[in-house]
């Protein structure tokens, strides 16, 4: 049975190693979906972890508060990282949830990460950072 802090723990020192032993946490037909992604089978999953890795420079997930409610959990997270093709000497962060629902051995059935993709990362990059400013200026 895999416990909440055990969990919490694999996240805050997740490594491309690490990714690897992602099924001792996840069940084999896990559903993950964020802004950018929605696959169902942990081998998707691992690939998502793992393309972080190859995108990004020390990705460091920072776990601030859980929430749990029977089989519910809810992580409260900052996400701090570089970008290797954009301004690598820059640590960006994203602030964000996700919503778990585990299997009966604790390990993760359900992941939904929830964050402002725009605010958090589009307005940061070149070209469409700046249309997303606009587009939100004019919004607003």
């Amino acid at each position: 049975m895999i416990t909440i802090d055990e969990l919490k723990h694999y996240f805050e020192t997740l490594t491309a190693e690490s990714v690897r032993e992602l099924g001792r946490y996840y069940t084999a037909d896990a559903y993950f979906r964020d802004p950018f992604n929605e696959v169902t089978g942990l081998e998707k999953v691992e690939a998502i972890f793992a393309h972080m890795f190859e995108a990004m420079h020390e990705p460091r997930f920072i776990i601030r508060e859980h929430i749990v409610q029977g089989d519910r959990v809810v992580l409260v997270w900052d996400f701090d990282f570089r970008i290797k093709r954009y301004k690598p000497e820059v640590t960006q962060r994203i602030h964000g949830l996700s919503v778990l629902k585990l299997a009966a051995d604790g390990r993760v059935a359900w992941h939904r990460d929830y964050w402002d993709a725009a605010g958090e990362l589009y307005e940061k990059l070149p070209v469409i950072g700046g249309l997303m400013r606009w587009l939100k200026r004019k919004l607003a």
